[in-house]
């Protein structure tokens, strides 16, 4: 099969060995840092597809190298590639929005770092339910046995199952991998709307925060943190900020030097001078712990 190849610069910064730390730490990822690349399971017009992308260029001059099969889809796979790690996206704004804020210093140290997307709506919202109320660690190893399990592999790049093959699933298949009784149940009703059309992701990602946040809500077992975190990581948009989040809550504790946890009333005035860009404040909220 042919293989193509195309290189995309971009304007910077862009800090993409900053981009490959964080997303390894999610195993599913396969990552080789000594090459600075990252192999990308898409979907193209519903058909699974790899792109293998490479940092090639440096932070204040990043170029990347994509290579994928199937010419005719080309275009639209770089085009996915580009909305998933925001190369068309302009940190220098973003990054000069925060400078006189309180997170200036959090964003000079890591600095060029961009909102990477996670690689599929559908997936990404799967994978907020898995990690609910579960440490880091258990979350991604409770995730990883669920696409190694009922996933599939393309080149070395797991994509998670599919709606209609986890319709078909039982509760007690979830619960072998140690799942919660309640939370197979969440994943596997996720699947079953999704398989039947009732849960569209293409028509979310026209829809306005709110509007989402109005649709999912009404889901079993979706609730306010896994929506922020879909509309953040799921769809990109710009200016999320959990409140719930734990890792947000103790970022500020830490970056306000407090000796509890910051209340939601506290939360919602430190963040009034970091809009419109509330996600990236999470974003390198959360850098500045792990």
């Amino acid at each position: 099969m042919h293989v193509w190849e195309e290189k995309i610069r971009i304007s910077g910064p862009y800090d993409f060995n900053q981009v490959l730390r964080r997303l390894s730490i999610d195993p599913l990822h396969s990552i080789d840092h000594t090459k600075r690349i990252i192999k990308v399971p898409i979907y193209v017009h519903h058909k699974p597809m790899v792109v293998t992308v490479q940092g090639i260029g440096t932070i204040d001059k990043p170029i990347f190298l994509l290579q994928g099969e199937e010419e005719e889809v080309k275009e639209a796979a770089i085009e996915r590639v580009c909305e998933i790690f925001h190369f068309k996206t302009s940190i220098t704004a973003i990054h000069e929005h925060f400078q006189g804020t309180d997170l200036q210093h959090i964003f000079v140290e890591h600095y060029g770092t961009p909102l990477v997307l996670d690689f599929d709506p559908y997936s990404c919202l799967l994978k907020c339910i898995i990690h609910q109320q579960l440490n880091m660690t258990f979350a991604h190893t409770l995730s990883e046995r669920f696409v190694k399990t009922f996933g599939t592999e393309i080149h070395g790049a797991w994509f998670y199952p599919q709606p209609a093959q986890l319709a078909h699933l039982q509760v007690e298949q979830l619960r072998e991998l140690q799942f919660s009784g309640r939370k197979a149940e969440y994943v596997l009703g996720i699947a079953k709307k999704t398989a039947s059309g009732e849960l569209d992701f293409n028509r979310l990602k026209t829809m306005s925060d709110e509007a989402v946040f109005n649709e999912l809500i009404k889901i079993r077992g979706v609730g306010p943190w896994t929506i922020e975190n879909f509309l953040m990581f799921g769809l990109g948009r710009p200016n999320l900020f959990p409140k719930a989040d734990i890792g947000i809550q103790n970022a500020l504790r830490k970056q306000y030097n407090l000796d509890r946890k910051p209340t939601y009333e506290e939360m919602e005035q430190y963040s009034k001078e970091w809009e419109p860009y509330l996600s990236y404040a999470s974003l390198y909220l959360w850098r500045s712990i792990e």
